[in-house]
């Protein structure tokens, strides 16, 4: 493989990834469309099964969009039944929200169904590539500051 400069490896770089990350991103949104979630719910669903629960504005905040926002996601989240809200006992202007049991559970199934998507991916690639890649993308996220 010849040298390439930073700019050229930037190029493919771009060139690639779009790609690579529309390809898994249409394989797990079929996933998300077959239980009727969408991408924001599920972000919102996979911090509260994190932290198993959060307030409204913390949410917000996390997300980098305001609380009117995630209002919006939170009323589908509870209509369907995948969270619950509930007031601070001491200061009802937070509102807390934690998942039900029908929202962890579907977050453990989606989790799984990645993995398998992943598993899938990543099972063409050899052992010493799938390491190599892991060990890049921890380069890069340390530093990013992660």
């Amino acid at each position: 493989m010849s040298s390439m400069t930073l700019a050229e490896f930037a190029d493919k770089v771009t060139e690639v990834m779009p790609f690579i990350m529309r390809e898994f991103m249409k394989q797990v949104s079929d996933e998300f469309y077959k239980v009727k979630v969408t991408m924001p719910q599920m972000v919102i669903m996979e911090i509260l099964e994190r932290e198993k629960e959060a307030k409204m504005s913390d949410l917000a905040r996390y997300l980098h969009v305001s609380t009117a926002a995630v209002t919006g996601v939170m009323d589908r989240l509870v209509r369907d039944s995948y969270a619950v809200r509930s007031e601070d006992p001491d200061d009802r202007r937070i509102v807390n929200i934690k998942l039900t049991q029908k929202g962890t559970t579907l977050i453990r199934n989606m989790n799984e169904k990645r993995k398998e998507i992943t598993i899938k991916v990543f099972g063409k690639l050899s052992q010493a590539d799938r390491e190599s890649y892991l060990r890049i993308l921890n380069n890069i996220k340390e530093g990013m500051g992660s």
